[in-house]
Formats: structure tokens, sequence, C-alpha cells
């Protein structure tokens, strides 16, 4: 799909950044741009800077940044031609018809095929739900004490024992064997074709714009397995979707609880805890991390108190984090999940659950003391030794103290023995990490794992940076910088790019759309057009002086790498001559 230039100028336009970031992220007013905590990372400070002039925002913390359509990309996770539409239809701006090469308009038209074939099984389930074929169902819907409220909220539906009911409907419908294949929702074989779903209470499953993207299935009676999911199809990835999202963003709370399962989500939405969410019946994934990050800082994990539960509770913890959310865990015990606690103590008590939630690193060190006897010395001595590696692995100094601290007043451990044997252990792990240990350990499962430091920029790559910065902010410059720096006098290609673009005065949303397709490069250039702005009393003398460094770095360094390449002496000459001038220079 192809949008011509000005179509895509005019839902910029319309869609102020402000308006559309300010929706979703408290924006304050400081000089000529907005800030506000970063949506994409977690933060304290507000690093997040949207501009209004120019319609970009970007971070100084993570580095994202771009345009509207670019924000609507990031937090919606929409791709460029679906953060468009949102955009458009938002603004109520008629998109026309675009230039569609054959195989977009095909993958678009499968797209749209899938949503409405899963639209219609959707209402084929929640039907037969209600009709006597479906009395199995709601007898089970029944007992869980879900009210017809939620049933229809849900919209909750049943697979009847019919095994081609719905692939008969569907063919009645009009589609093919072909698509249906594709949806997921029919499986073929020699003996012909027959239901995914059989006998099953069926969830189905939204995505964050409540559009049915997949179901899933309990199967009613014996049979395995218990529950079914739709396999992976054009619309439905279990690894990057959560159940109930669509209706937990609208809670407005500032945490999320996560649940495992699809009755605990449900079961928590009608006792009124609305921001309750779950993986869809897998473990929790890194891009479920990540999408959860763009709505909450906080997750309560409500896990199953059993062992299975426990384990998925430890496996999440550091994925969370890793993505700048915090957790707590709430106890569930004497009880297995949320749904069998509201349904025996009710929902006042489930909230001061939620009130006590445990700090989740706290947590794990009570759960370690499973597996230790700690009526024996030497077992509480081995449990001492693992809770102090445990904090060994917290690299920021106040909150390690602080974690010792509480470990010792919680575990009755004296405090300074434990900060002892914590840094002992910490130097060791420093050691271990070493530059000439780095062989020996990288193939080591326990070893942390560090991301590779960013590249560190020199003087000669932030001067470039600062001279299209300050273009960008004073294009009345531009003729005077022109009579000393070219586009070839730049060392960075990116930024080289950026220059000839901004000589030629093209808007910025324009310079953004040429780095569009390479992701470093488009953050980087959006650093640029959001970089060390100039203050509103900035001293004109300062600025100038300023300037002139910039200039005289950049083209010093330019000549340098021509006089070294350069063999001709008369061409030397001049070129020296310049460097001589340089030295001299004074802007008017």
């Amino acid at each position: 799909m192809y949008y011509p230039e000005e179509v895509i100028e005019e839902v910029r336009s319309r869609a102020d950044i402000v308006d559309v970031v300010g929706k979703v992220v408290h924006l304050k007013k400081m000089g000529a741009n907005y800030f506000g905590l970063c949506p994409f990372h977690g933060e304290k400070t507000p690093s997040f800077s949207v501009n209004q002039s120019k319609q970009i925002f970007y971070c100084f913390g993570c580095g994202k940044g771009g345009d509207v359509v670019k924000f609507t990309m990031e937090y919606e996770n929409l791709t460029f031609l679906e953060a468009v539409r949102k955009l458009a239809d938002e603004e109520g701006y008629q998109l026309p018809e675009g230039n569609v090469s054959s195989e977009e308009r095909q993958s678009r038209d499968l797209r749209t095929k899938l949503l409405e074939i899963n639209k219609k099984a959707a209402v084929y389930f929640y039907d037969a739900l209600r009709k006597p074929v479906g009395q199995l169902g709601m007898n089970y819907f029944r007992k869980r004490q879900l009210s017809d409220e939620t049933l229809r909220v849900w919209g909750l539906g049943y697979a009847d024992q019919t095994r081609d009911g719905l692939y008969r409907y569907l063919r009645q419908c009009g589609y093919e064997d072909a698509i249906l294949r594709e949806s997921g929702l029919v499986n073929f074989s020699e003996r012909g074709a027959y239901d995914k779903f059989f006998n099953r209470v069926i969830f189905p499953i939204m995505d964050v714009n409540s559009r049915v993207i997949g179901f899933g299935g309990r199967v009613m009676g014996e049979g395995e397995p218990k529950y079914l999911n739709s396999p992976e199809t054009r619309l439905f990835d279990k690894s990057r979707n959560l159940f109930g999202l669509c209706y937990a963003k609208k809670s407005r709370k500032k945490y999320f609880i996560l649940c495992e399962g699809y009755m605990d989500v449900i079961s928590m939405h009608q006792a009124g805890f609305t921001n309750a969410v779950a993986s869809l019946g897998t473990a929790l994934t890194e891009e479920q991390c990540r999408l959860l990050r763009r709505y909450v800082g906080e997750i309560l994990l409500t896990y199953d108190s059993d062992g299975a539960g426990i384990k998925a509770a430890k496996r999440a913890m550091p994925m969370l984090k890793a993505v700048g959310i915090q957790s707590k865990v709430i106890s569930m015990k004497p009880y297995k999940d949320p749904d069998e606690f509201i349904k025996a103590k009710g929902q006042e008590a489930f909230q001061e659950r939620i009130d006590q939630a445990q700090n989740s690193f706290l947590w794990l060190i009570d759960v370690m003391k499973l597996d230790y006897d700690l009526k024996d010395p030497a077992g509480m001595t081995a449990y001492t030794n693992a809770a102090a590696e445990k904090l060994s692995e917290i690299q920021e100094a106040i909150e390690r103290e602080n974690y010792i601290q509480a470990v010792a007043r919680e575990q009755m451990i004296d405090v300074n023995a434990l900060r002892r044997l914590v840094n002992t252990m910490g130097e060791q792990r420093a050691r271990r990490n070493s530059p000439l240990n780095e062989k020996m350990y990288q193939s080591t499962s326990f070893m942390p794992r560090t991301n590779p430091k960013k590249k560190v920029e020199t003087a000669l790559q932030k001067s470039e940076k600062q001279l299209v910065t300050w273009l960008s902010e004073k294009p009345e410059l531009i003729p005077t910088v022109q009579k000393y720096i070219q586009p070839a006098d730049i060392s960075d290609e990116t930024v080289r790019t950026v220059l000839e673009l901004v000589y030629q005065q093209q808007p910025v949303n324009t310079i953004l759309d040429r780095f569009r397709e390479d992701e470093e490069a488009y953050e980087k250039v959006a650093a640029m057009f959001n970089g060390n702005l100039l203050p509103e009393d900035v001293d004109e003398r300062e600025f100038k002086r300023g300037l002139e460094d910039v200039i005289r770095n950049v083209k010093m360094s330019s000549l340098n790498t021509k006089i070294a390449n350069e063999t001709d002496p008369r061409q030397l000459s001049e070129l020296f001559r310049q460097q001589s001038a340089l030295q001299g220079m004074h802007i008017d």
C-alpha cells in the first residue's frame, strides 16, 4: 500500500503530536518543548521531549524518536500504514485509495478477510452457547459464577459437538477452503475438513484494538489438551499479545495484575479488578513485557501458588525488570489462584492482598527457603550464601544496600555479616566478568549477560550533529555556514545526507521519512532535530563563538583528511592556506 507524500503530510498536520502523545503521557511545558516520563522505558526523571514546532519526539534516555506516525507505531505496536490509518480515523480524515501493488493488496485483503472470519466465528460460538446445543458450556460458566453481563462483555461462547458445524457455517458465508485453512479455525485431512475447536467453551482473544484475532478453548469433560489456542496465523501471534489487554488499558491504573489463565482474568474483571491481563497459554515473553511497558510501570504477579506458578514468577521477574517494569507478588495462600481466592474470600479481601503485595526480590529470597533445611546450621549457611549471591547481582550501590538491610531485617541475619558476604561475592563476580576471563565464562549459563556498550561518540561526531541541530533551529544561518561547510566535509554518512537536506530546507518529517527503513539511523536523525536546543535567553556572542568552534572543528578535520591523501604540491599548498585562514575565522 502506498499513500502520496501529501496525504501523509495531511495526516501529520491534522494529528498534533502534543495532543496525541498527551493522551498517554503527562506532558509539562519547559521552555520551547514539552517533557514527560518516557512510555518506552522505565524512568523517574522526565527525559522524553516533544517539540511542537517540529512535530517530533525524542527520548534522551532510551534514544527513541520520530514524528507522530512513529510514536503511534511504537506505542500501539502498529505498522506504518496501520498507524497512518489510525491517526486519520481519529482525526476524521478520509484517506484516498492509494497505489497498491497486487502483492500488497493481496496481503491486505487476506488480513481483512481473516478478521471477518474471526468475527463471524465469534458470533457463531456466542450464539451456540445460548442454544440448547450449548447447555454443557453454559453449565460450566454458571458453575464458575460468571454473570450474563460478563458472558456478553467477553463474548464467551461454545464450540459444539458436530465436529464440522463452524466449517459448514463459514462455507455458507462464502469463504473458500484456502482462506479457511489460513484462519486456523479449520483442520484439513484426507478424511475432509473438521473444526479446530470441538466440545469446548470458547474465549475470544482480542488485540489491543479490540479485534478478534484468535480463540482459546477449554475442553468439556475429559480430553487433551485441557486448553487449546488458535495456531499462529497472519493475525495471531501469542507471544506478542495479552489476554484482556484491550479492556485493561482502559482502566487507567498505574499497574496491571498479571495472571496465568483466562478465567482468572475474567473473574477479576467481574470483581472490579479491570486491570488484569494474562499471557496466552505460554510463559511470559520479552515481546509481551515490552507491550506491557507501553501502558504501565508496575506489574503485580498472581501466578498460581503451586510449584509451576512459582517457577513462572521467577522467570517473569528479570524479564519485566529488563524493560523497566517494577514487579510485586500477590500472595494467594491458602488458595491456588485469583479466581479461587475471590470466590472464597471476596473482593475486599483480594484488595487487601493487593495492598500487601510483596516486593518481588524479597519474595524471591523468601521462596528460596523452600530449598534449604533452615533448622540445620549447614542448611542456614547455604541459604544465607544463596541470598547473598542474589544480592551481589544488584549493580547499583544504594539499591544493593537497601536490599541488604531489608533482607537482613526480614530473614533475621546480621546485617554487617551479610554486607561483608555480599561485597565479597560482588568482587568475585567482577573478577569473573573481567575481560581476561570473558572467554572462560562466556558459555556459563548462570553468568549474567550484559548488553554491549554503546559506541562512544568522538568530539568530531558530536560537532557534526550539533551543527545540524543548530541549523534546524536557526535556518537563517544556512547561507553563512554553507560558505565554510559542504556535505562532503562531514565524516558521518547519515549526518552528511541530513545536512544536504537541511541545506535544501526540506521539512523535518520529509527528512525523517528518508530513514524510515533504517531504525538506527532514524532515531539518530530524530535526536539531531531534538538535540541540545538553544535556550531562549542565549547570549548572542556566546552562541557565535560556539558556532565558530563547531565549524572550525568540522572543517579542520575534513582538511586534515584531504591533506593526508593529497600528493599534488599545489593542492597541498591550497589546503594549508585554507587551514591557516580557518584559524582566524570570524562569522558575521
